[in-house]
């Protein structure tokens, strides 16, 4: 009998081989995959009609309305003995309306429109599905396609509540177009504002998109959107998934957050959690028709015992009704743009990355300890995502380092647009934690920021929500530490700790972007140096808002040097908007002197030059380039303006000379001050990006 895999093509796998010969051992893997999607995609054919209609069953699960006003319930309750509907419609009455069973595990009933012809259920009323089980208890649950679900103050349970606005808000701005260079922000609308309270989504809508529009980015990340009944998770323990979090506001105000995003040219990624889900039974998934499975592996397979948390079994076919339509969901009716997939490295092995080290060592990635019917989800996602939307895009949150995660599906990949260069910020704090200046190893912090698959898109970023938690530092505070409470007035002189701090901050930054990848990511605040870490209201803490918010406000006093840091933010995205080298290949890195301490690399025909030299200076530094002609400063880290101490003349010209250094055919003298990061770039160029 012919193994899976054995009699299929793969239509482009020679591209995937010609990057990298190295994974023709694992061709039969491959194959087996990608036959293992080929199948799914005909058996959606078959039983579904194709993928288009399958992935937009939240049309008709969870509650509908008819033309006549009539309502359509629908649940997949596959171990329940019997369902009913219940609520404020009719006065919580256990048994009036019970469900129907139909094949399949499925349950449905019609309420008719009232005598005025009205829908039996209003706008806002609350409802709860009753599930009896075979073992005669009487479960009440929430709908797992519930559109809007609420929390009063002193509940602890969320209320389904039935969300059918009269007149609902209609986006009128067009979808922007996929940019070649992403410049992500990752914000969280609770956190975004100054006040210690949860901030709304009409407030991120005035307040804080402007800024991220000034700041020259283009993407937005928005974390813990969907519903999640603990805020201190972050997001991360996701109760419903349908569910736009009604912590911040109603579903009409995201709408309105993401159109106006959209009208300042914009694109907004939603972070999906996919990977597991709250163990939460009364408003959560787990449980829901009474069994310890339905939606998930029944334990061990179906529990995470890191995360406490359960785990999806993506070869049931409901399942992959329930996720696909939940990705199509947010896309079509609130129009985002794409999705970070949050925990990928869990759902890609048996082991969940618990214990794994990931050498690099290829035998790592296929085998028995790689999860397909997770690993064969997220190709078909991709897949389905990427033909319903070309500009779709899609971002791996994965450490593993799997081969050809950002490759085509076409080619055997799994379809991603972009991973996120974990790596990177994990380099930056261990620099800081365990080096003196002196020490840095300019070698190393370019190997971390280089070594990344060849022809894989990476989002490289310097530090993310993760090293903004309490328990760790920000890069700021790790610079500068308590000083920031103390001596961030710009009216007085520097200390040598806000001055190191400063010039430090934004010289890492341009390193991330300039040579970490194909796509830059900053977490809300750390742009400007946010002075505290992020710990969310919990027990611990006494419920507290103090730390769960962003300061913006230190943006507005004049005095403070955080503003200079958020100018040199600004100023580094306009930069790469003008000359694109995110979009460009990767850089080629003409020297990094370790006694020095400089680093120069060019890429899009910009030259970066950083001195992190503490005390030295260097006159007439000999730098390679590329391409002749004069060049003049267009970014530069010294400038007062961010907090630098101006030695540089900006009105300066740099001519090449036909002098090949360092692997290039020319080159040129410049002044890099200690503690500078500059960009230059050529001014007989035409940089038509």
């Amino acid at each position: 009998m012919a193994d899976l895999g054995d009699n299929v093509t793969i239509p482009e796998f020679s591209c995937l081989l010609q990057m990298d010969p190295y994974l023709k051992t694992y061709e039969k893997d491959f194959k087996r995959r990608y036959e293992l999607l080929q199948k799914q995609l005909v058996q959606l054919e078959e039983a579904e009609g194709g993928f288009d209609q399958f992935t937009r069953s939240y049309r008709t699960f969870g509650v509908q309305r008819l033309p006549d006003n009539s309502l359509v319930f629908k649940e997949w309750a596959p171990a329940a003995e019997a369902l009913f509907l219940t609520g404020d419609f009719n006065d919580w009455n256990k048994f009036a309306n019970p469900y129907t069973k139909k094949e399949f595990g499925k349950w449905e009933l019609i309420l008719p429109a009232k005598y005025d012809k009205s829908p039996a259920v209003n706008h806002k009323t609350k409802l709860k599905v009753v599930v009896h089980t075979k073992e005669g208890e009487r479960l009440y649950r929430i709908s797992p396609w519930a559109k809007y679900v609420t929390k009063d103050d002193k509940s602890v349970i969320y209320d389904w509540v039935h969300w059918d606005p009269p007149q609902p808000y209609i986006q009128i701005h067009p979808r922007p177009k996929k940019p070649l260079s992403l410049r992500t922000y990752e914000a969280h609308v609770g956190i975004a504002s100054p006040d210690a309270t949860i901030a709304s989504y009409t407030n991120f809508t005035k307040n804080v998109l402007p800024r991220i529009k000034d700041l020259g980015y283009n993407c937005i990340q928005l974390m813990a959107i969907m519903e999640h009944a603990y805020y201190a998770s972050f997001g991360y323990q996701i109760t419903s998934y349908f569910a736009a979090s009604s912590r911040y506001g109603t579903p009409d105000e995201l709408k309105q957050l993401i159109d106006v995003a959209h009208s300042m040219g914009i694109i907004v990624l939603l972070d999906v959690v996919h990977s597991h889900a709250s163990k939460n039974t009364e408003d959560g998934l787990n449980r829901f028709d009474g069994s310890d499975s339905c939606f998930f592996h029944s334990p061990p397979r179906g529990e995470h015992k890191l995360w406490d948390s359960r785990l999806f079994n993506y070869s049931s076919w409901e399942v992959l009704r329930f996720l696909l339509s939940n990705l199509r969901w947010w896309m079509e009716e609130y129009r985002f743009d794409g999705f970070r997939f949050d925990g990928v490295t869990s759902m890609l092995y048996h082991h969940h990355g618990i214990g794994a080290t990931f050498s690099g060592d290829y035998s790592e990635y296929f085998g028995l300890q790689v999860d397909e019917d997770s690993l064969v989800y997220l190709m078909l996602a991709n897949h389905i995502l990427h033909t319903l939307y070309p500009d779709c895009i899609t971002v791996a949150e994965d450490v593993s380092g799997m081969p050809a995660l950002c490759r085509a599906v076409e080619e055997g990949g799994l379809g991603f647009d972009y991973r996120l260069a974990m790596a990177i910020p994990d380099k930056w704090i261990q620099i800081l934690k365990e080096l003196k200046d002196e020490d840095w190893s300019m070698g190393n912090i370019v190997y971390t920021l280089t070594n990344r698959r060849y022809g894989e898109k990476c989002i490289a970023y310097a530090e993310s929500h993760d090293q903004a938690l309490v328990g760790d530092k920000t890069l700021a505070f790790w610079l500068m530490d308590k000083e920031m409470y103390t001596n961030m007035s710009s009216i007085v002189p520097m200390t040598p700790v806000i001055d190191r701090g400063i010039q430090l901050h934004k010289m890492i930054r341009l390193l991330t972007h300039g040579l970490g990848g194909e796509g830059y990511l900053n977490f809300m605040g750390n742009e400007f140096g946010h002075p505290e870490w992020l710990d969310f209201p919990r027990v611990g803490n006494n419920q507290s808002y103090h730390y769960a918010r962003r300061q913006y406000n230190l943006l507005d006093m004049d005095h403070l040097r955080y503003f200079q840091l958020y100018a040199f933010d600004r100023d580094m995205n306009r930069t790469e908007d003008k000359y694109g080298w995110l979009a460009a290949p990767p850089a080629f890195v003409s020297a990094k002197h370790e006694e020095d301490k400089v680093i120069v690399f060019d890429r899009a025909n910009v030259l970066f030059i950083f001195n992190f030299h503490p005390s030295k200076s260097f006159q007439s530094y000999r730098v390679a380039v590329e391409v002749p002609g004069k060049y003049k400063i267009k970014l530069d880290s010294d400038e007062r303006l961010y907090g630098g101490h101006g030695r540089l003349d900006h009105n300066t010209e740099f001519f090449s000379e036909a002098q090949p250094f360092n692997g290039r055919p020319n080159s040129m003298q410049v002044y890099i001050p200690c503690r500078t990061a500059i960009v230059l770039a050529n001014e007989e160029i035409d940089y038509c990006y």
